[in-house]
């Protein structure tokens, strides 16, 4: 009894020894963090006044007194982006080229000190950081907050701080796509201030280029309302490859679709021409991130190659065409090697070849061209997917993506390494204002300089019927009938269903639900695409790669589940799933693209007719995925159902 005393006041003792060693650690960062804001505000100016020169009220960025031409909305772009370049330092210059993840404090305010409220607040370093220090003014936002004020009073917090400036350049706020596949890490963000749609690949199922341009007018009005002027969208890569990881964020397999669907996304986000009423368009990845060797994705050492054995190169940038052809004002290259393309195997991003001799002369683009996130440098999800140039210190590789002609770096905040390289006389500067101008022009088009704050009111737009109604139209039009064998479907009213793989929740607006199988009439089975769960970085671990078939143990339960009553299969496709026996055992099949359940069930029920048609093909077996090539379409052999394929009622 003794010596458990003994080893409880152990215990105690060497928990309270560890919860003061604790607090004394947080309390010296605490102090560091708070000292580090104070240094970093310091170097800031008084915000802008808004002065009257001969009746022209103007913002006088540069806080001089006097209006200078950069300030001027009368004046030219050109001859306002010629006016602020000359007055710009080199650290003013190095900053702009670098865009990368922000946090924001859950109210709204700057994230300068952490807060447990949400931790994502740690894993990035002080907004004023950013702005004051590294002179950046482009920043990728990722938290979701469910009041469309904070993201409103943190538009203003940021644009004030950065108004604080030598010479007020305002920020350009980026984002991932918030509208459709909900659970996607890494490539989108679930939100629930804006309308819900379908998945990329189910507006494709619509086979509708109009209703997508509503959708690019919907999201620009959605994104704008909360400060949001750059989406990190269309993805333009072409789904050749069915064990690839970001399948659902594609048009299709189909690059004539694609470039359909493209087109359209990027006319209904920017309009006819940038403009303060646009939401500028960074489409990706150049020059088509799809076919990948063995499916493996190339934010990964294992899926770094993207491979041509059909030869076909040249079709996968049928998508970024179009785009181009629409004014796209940004594109993003991929991390991939073009295995066997270019004079040297490094990634896109490095590749001189690809940027400087095939987009910028081929095609005559004179956008931004931005590097995908984390090729210079580790983050805290994934090491640096710098291949082809894996043994180059960062500043080696920072000089090679500007050699190549990239104007921005990606999820990067390393403003220095330019500078240095400049004082070192490897860079000139001459070539830095080259892609200065191309990022000041954007900024000048959206309206940025003149009117950067927002006010409440302008969320009074989310959440409005027309919006809501219009994904409701998306999402019921993506369904798409694969099979309905002795025409099952529709299901009469009355029928008693058993749910599976549902939201226990859901309410059913037609039909019984019943909890056993067994007193049903039918079986409603919703079943994910299968993946391999991944052992290596956080980010791979949420990726969604590798085989497409059900493991033997699970599918023997699925299988012994259908045979129970006539059953209702809904695949819910972020890629391709093979399932032939139980497409077999299934009396009906539906391929959903992250619809509502309450949706899918309405067409299950009769309530409206499925007219979707599938923007990819489904493979009859793993042996037939093994056997396509990678850069080729619908070359599967004696596929379960053929792209193009949808039935209705």
């Amino acid at each position: 009894m003794r010596i458990i005393k003994r080893i409880g006041k152990f215990l105690g003792c060497s928990f309270l020894i560890l919860l003061l060693v604790g607090a004394l650690v947080l309390g010296f960062y605490f102090i560091k963090w708070n000292s580090i804001s104070k240094n970093n505000l310091a170097l800031l100016d008084k915000p802008a006044k808004e002065l009257i020169s001969k009746g022209f009220t103007y913002r006088d960025l540069n806080k001089n007194g006097k209006l200078d031409i950069y300030e001027d909305k009368r004046e030219p772009v050109e001859s306002r982006i010629d006016d602020l370049i000359s007055q710009m330092q080199l650290d003013e210059k190095a900053g702009l080229l670098f865009i990368t993840m922000i946090a924001m404090n859950p109210d709204g305010g700057i994230s300068d000190v952490p807060t447990f409220k949400d931790p994502l607040t740690f894993a990035f370093d002080a907004n004023s950081t950013y702005v004051a220090a590294k002179k950046m003014n482009h920043f990728n936002i990722l938290q979701s907050p469910s009041d469309p004020l904070v993201l409103i009073k943190w538009n203003n917090n940021i644009q004030k701080l950065a108004e604080r400036t030598r010479l007020g350049i305002p920020v350009t706020i980026a984002s991932d796509p918030r509208h459709g596949v909900r659970d996607n890490p890494g490539a989108g963000i679930e939100s629930t201030l804006f309308s819900e749609w379908p998945s990329s690949l189910g507006l494709a199922a619509t086979r509708d280029s109009s209703l997508v341009a509503d959708f690019g007018r919907i999201v620009n009005q959605e994104y704008r309302s909360v400060g949001i002027r750059l989406a990190l969208g269309p993805v333009a890569d072409l789904a050749t490859e069915p064990r690839w990881g970001r399948i659902s964020d594609t048009f299709g397999e189909d690059a004539t679709l694609s470039a359909k669907m493209t087109a359209a996304y990027v006319n209904g986000m920017q309009g006819d021409s940038l403009n303060n009423k646009s939401v500028a368009c960074m489409t990706k990845h150049f020059t088509g991130g799809g076919p990948q060797k063995d499916g493996w994705d190339a934010h990964f050492a294992n899926g770094k190659e993207q491979v041509y054995p059909g030869n076909n190169f040249e079709y996968h940038l049928i998508p970024f065409e179009a785009a181009m052809k629409s004014n796209t004002a940004q594109i993003m290259t991929y991390y991939g090697i073009p295995v066997g393309q270019t004079s040297e195997e490094v990634a896109f991003g490095f590749n001189k070849d690809i940027i400087t001799g095939l987009l910028r002369t081929k095609y005559g683009y004179d956008g931004v061209v931005c590097s995908d996130w984390g090729i210079v440098s580790d983050m805290l999800v994934k090491p640096a997917s710098d291949w082809g140039m894996e043994g180059a210190t960062p500043k080696e590789k920072v000089a090679k993506i500007l050699d190549a002609g990239s104007d921005m770096f990606g999820g990067e905040a390393l403003p220095e390494l330019v500078i240095e390289l400049v004082n070192e006389g490897k860079i000139k500067e001459e070539r830095l204002d080259i892609s200065v101008r191309r990022i000041l022009r954007d900024k000048f088009d959206l309206g940025l300089f003149d009117e950067p704050y927002l006010s409440e009111s302008d969320a009074d737009i989310l959440r409005n019927e027309l919006f809501l109604s219009k994904g409701a139209e998306a999402q019921r039009r993506s369904l798409t009938l694969l099979k309905n064998e002795n025409s099952t479907l529709p299901l009469a009213k009355s029928s008693k269903v058993y749910l599976q793989g549902f939201n226990e929740e859901l309410k059913l607006s037609a039909g019984t639900f019943v909890d056993n199988p067994e007193d049903a009439d039918f079986i409603i089975l919703k079943l994910n695409t299968p993946f391999e769960p991944s052992n290596g970085s956080i980010l791979e671990r949420f990726f969604k790669q590798g085989r497409l078939d059900f493991p033997q143990r699970k599918k023997e339960d699925l299988l012994k589940l259908i045979k129970t009553k006539p059953t209702i299969t809904v695949l819910t496709i972020d890629r391709p799933p093979v399932a032939p026996d139980i497409n077999r055992a299934s009396s009906a099949v539906i391929a959903d693209f992250f619809s509502s359940e309450e949706i899918i069930l309405k067409m299950i029920f009769g309530e409206f007719r499925p007219s979707g048609k599938l923007p990819l093909e489904i493979p009859s077996s793993m042996q037939a995925v093994e056997e396509q090539l990678e850069d080729v379409p619908y070359d599967s052999k004696n596929p379960m159902y053929p792209f193009g394929h949808g039935l209705s009622y």
